[in-house]
């Protein structure tokens, strides 16, 4: 008992004499200092001296920002609105491959730890601290990355990185105690970032690979995975040639860890990266005009339902109307259009373009401009701003080639512009008013207004069919014949309607089927006097047309200005048993849980806006339109022989060109111009809308009839008119007054013979190969 004593003291003395000497006595203090320093911002992190850890309470409902989803009619992703780019899906819709991917390459042991790596967690804390090593990171679990995903990390200066580790351990152990492993790896694939402000899976999958989670293949998994560990500097579209080499590792570590064979692990990493992006931002993306008005279309059923729901953040799913294969094709058939247009547009103008020569239309171009405006409210004076102005700097502009950084000021820049045409284009279902196909304008980048639903523009001849409407509903008869030559109307000053050419006999009286075909002006002013203004007017309203209408006769060539939408709208009902359709956009809209909060209410029966007969007699008129008439390079040019009716629109000194096409299940409306109303076409030849606007159209079926897709619409066929509009519509186009009459006294059958011959000769003669511009 002595001797075991003894031998205590001893070892105490040694030990004292140990702890005394320097190369002991201070390490020991500094690692007892380092422990209890480590204990006590342990105990006040938990504590919430740096910021509130959340409970498990508030962990057991995580509500993340979730963008939401527009959809087309078949489901099809358009478009989304979000502060974060994020998109929840659940587990089972996540592919193995995915999974595995994940946790070869981040986390191996994830299914065996309790959300920390303690090992590593404090290789992270004395490297950092002791060490200085600011590089030292590491040690995070799938489940600490959830966890800075869910609550970020925040700065807190020198040591910044080990609080925040320490911070997110808490809530790791915490949401490990909570969460199954499977629930964890859900709520980290829907959280993560990628690149370009995407969150989660489901939104990166769709960017890069325009498909959903669930078909991901093993390389478009690995590819994705593989951009975790920088998402910018891996993103596969910027960097495609480093993404291949990041995602080649993590293809790598499935093959270590026995994933994947070493066979497909070669097979795989011999595969380019074929990406198929996807632009969802505001401006970019299919349909960017059609989404910004269904945005404030929902703005407006948000005010209106019980419910606190933000658009940008509460991940609902928005059902929209647009076919996304025609808005897709819709688009594909303006840029092909619209950029050899420009070309016709400036090349015809040359030196001479009013951009160029028209002072007055620059000047006033620059005092609208934003630029103008910030410099005015900064106090400057007039000389001043314009120096401002001109001073040069690099920025980029639209050209149809690509857009281009150059060096120029804001007055070249407001230059540029001014030259540019512009687009509305709706195609809509006349059976119920759902908007199919949308652009509002070239590019909504650089130009924000919707020329569909905002914009106004006189609609020029293509209002001639509701004039005619209005004839055939007050009882004229359609084979009336009325004299081509221009009258002076006294009682409107003295105005004299002209036609745009001189390509016919001004001794002939003409059809109305001739007329509004070949959109004669002066026959047009003719039908609506006989009609009675008020009674156009009238009608106007009935087929939904709520635009102010003067009451002077130059509406029948079409002074009234309206939008896209309204004109779309008044046509529906020639194949829509002369009911109105008003175009809509939205059907419902889900909550993030998939329950319905909106749903469009079945629309009531509207009445007829005319009479069967008038709808029957117009359909044909309008056929005409297209075989014969001013339309009628549908057939020549393009080679189109679908069932089409419709109607071109050109407004006075070539400002407006339009074009309506009426087919059994679409109608279709087109607008090209120049956004300031005083700059237009320089000639007739290039800014009628046959020319400018029918084109559009007219690509757009061509890519539709080579798509199956599209039967339903592109086989569809007029019905067979009935006996008596066949009958009423049986006459010639043309007569001379009294003059046959004499000749032919009595002797109809030479009359007809001659009149054929006449018609066929003469008026080939006449129109052939000529263009007849309205």
């Amino acid at each position: 008992m002595a001797q075991e004593l003894f031998l205590c003291n001893f070892m105490r003395k040694k030990i004292k004499q140990l702890i005394r000497k320097p190369w002991v006595k201070w390490p020991s203090i500094a690692i007892g200092l380092a422990v209890l320093f480590f204990l006590v911002l342990f105990a006040s992190i938990y504590l919430g001296a740096f910021g509130e850890i959340p409970t498990k309470k508030r962990l057991t409902d995580l509500k993340q920002s979730q963008a939401t989803e527009v959809v087309g009619r078949n489901g099809k992703l358009i478009g989304k609105y979000y502060f974060l780019d994020r998109q929840s899906i659940p587990f089972e819709e996540m592919p193995q491959h995915l999974i595995n991917a994940l946790i070869a390459t981040e986390d191996i042991r994830f299914y065996e730890h309790d959300g920390v790596d303690n090992i590593s967690l404090l290789r992270v804390f004395f490297k950092t601290i002791l060490l200085s090593d600011e590089s030292a990171g590491g040690g995070s679990t799938i489940t600490l990355q959830l966890a800075k995903n869910l609550f970020g990390r925040k700065d807190y200066g020198y040591g910044s990185i080990v609080i925040n580790k320490l911070r997110e351990s808490i809530i790791a152990e915490r949401i490990e105690d909570i969460y199954s492993k499977k629930e964890i790896l859900e709520l980290y694939f829907n959280t993560v970032p990628f690149s370009g402000n995407t969150y989660g899976i489901e939104s990166a999958a769709r960017k890069f690979f325009n498909i959903p989670t669930s078909e991901l293949s093993l390389t478009q998994a690995a590819t994705l995975v593989g951009t975790l560990k920088a998402n910018y500097s891996y993103d596969p579209k910027l960097f495609p040639e480093r993404s291949k080499m990041r995602r080649n590792v993590v293809l790598h570590q499935m093959e270590k860890y026995g994933y994947i064979s070493k066979a497909k692990e070669e097979m795989a990493s011999q595969q380019p990266i074929q990406l198929d992006y996807q632009s969802f931002s505001h401006n970019k993306g299919l349909a960017p005009y059609f989404r910004e008005e269904v945005k404030q279309q929902t703005l407006d059923i948000l005010k209106d339902l019980n419910g606190d729901f933000n658009i940008y953040t509460d991940g609902l799913k928005i059902h929209t109307t647009l076919d996304y294969k025609m808005q897709v094709l819709a688009e594909e058939a303006m840029r092909e259009h619209m950029s050899n247009l420009q070309t016709q547009y400036e090349k015809a103008y040359g030196k001479h373009a009013p951009w160029f020569t028209n002072e007055a239309i620059l000047e006033d171009a620059i005092k609208n401009s934003p630029r103008y405006s910030t410099l005015k409210k900064q106090g400057l004076n007039e000389a001043q701003i314009m120096d401002s102005m001109q001073v040069e700097k690099e920025m980029e502009l639209f050209y149809w080639q690509g857009d281009s950084v150059q060096t120029a000021s804001s007055i070249d820049s407001l230059r540029h512009y001014l030259k540019l045409l512009n687009v509305g284009m709706i195609a809509v279902d006349p059976a119920s008013g759902a908007v199919r196909a949308y652009i509002g304008g070239i590019d909504h980048s650089y130009f924000k207004y919707d020329h569909v639903s905002h914009s106004e523009r006189q609609v020029g001849s293509a209002f001639k069919p509701i004039v005619y409407t209005a004839a055939l509903e007050k009882g004229i008869d359609p084979c009336t014949h009325y004299p081509i030559k221009p009258v002076t109307y006294v009682d409107f000053d003295n105005w004299t309607p002209t036609n745009a050419g001189d390509n016919y006999d001004q001794e002939l009286e003409y059809s109305m089927e001739f007329a509004l075909s070949r959109s004669i002006n002066t026959i047009a002013v003719k039908v609506l006097r006989q009609t009675g203004i008020e009674n156009v007017i009238a009608q106007a309203r009935e087929m939904g047309i709520n635009s102010h209408i003067e009451k002077v006769p130059s509406i029948a060539l079409g002074t009234v200005a309206m939008s896209v939408q309204e004109l779309a709208k008044a046509y529906t009902g020639f194949v829509n048993e002369a009911q109105i359709s008003v175009p809509f956009y939205i059907t419902k809209i889900e909550d993030k849980t998939g329950m319905v909060i909106f749903e469009r209410e079945a629309q009531p029966k509207a009445e007829p806006a005319f009479s069967e007969r008038t709808r029957q007699l117009m359909v044909e008129i309008l056929q005409t339109t297209v075989n014969e008439g001013t339309a009628r390079r549908l057939r020549s040019r393009y080679h189109l022989n679908n069932d089409i009716a419709g109607k071109t629109g050109t407004t006075q000194n070539n400002k407006d060109a339009w074009f309506v096409s009426v087919m059994p299940k679409l109608v279709t409306v087109t607008w090209v111009g120049n956004d300031d109303h005083r700059i237009g076409f320089s000639n007739t030849a290039i800014g009628q809308g046959a020319n400018a606007a029918l084109p559009l159209f007219a690509k757009l079926l061509q890519k539709m009839n080579a798509d199956p897709y599209f039967e339903d619409i592109t086989h569809a066929k007029f019905e067979e008119p009935s006996e008596e509009v066949v009958a009423v519509l049986d006459c010639e186009p043309s007569k001379r007054p009294g003059f046959f009459d004499r000749l032919f006294d009595g002797k109809d059958d030479e009359k007809k013979k001659f009149d054929k011959k006449k018609k066929k000769g003469f008026f080939e003669r006449l129109f052939g190969g000529k263009k007849n511009p309205e």
